[in-house]
């Protein structure tokens, strides 16, 4: 993955602004995730998991014909 830049900035109010950004996502994803089922959270990454797994095959295959074709 790619890593967090360093924040420089003149003005540490900028600085500042940007934690209170995040400890407000960061609430804000709690709140919406107490309000879904127990399960859910799993299912979506599973469901997430196959649809990249089926992403990767589509990606095989138009490789694949692509090198075919190169080859003719």
């Amino acid at each position: 993955m790619v890593d967090k830049k360093q924040e420089t900035h003149s003005n540490p109010n900028i600085s500042e602004a940007r934690e209170h950004f995040r400890a407000a996502r960061k609430s804000m994803r709690k709140s919406f995730e107490s309000l879904l089922p127990a399960g859910f959270h799993e299912n979506r990454r599973q469901a997430q998991s196959e649809f990249l797994h089926g992403m990767r095959k589509m990606v095989d295959a138009a490789i694949e014909h692509t090198e075919k074709a190169d080859k003719r």
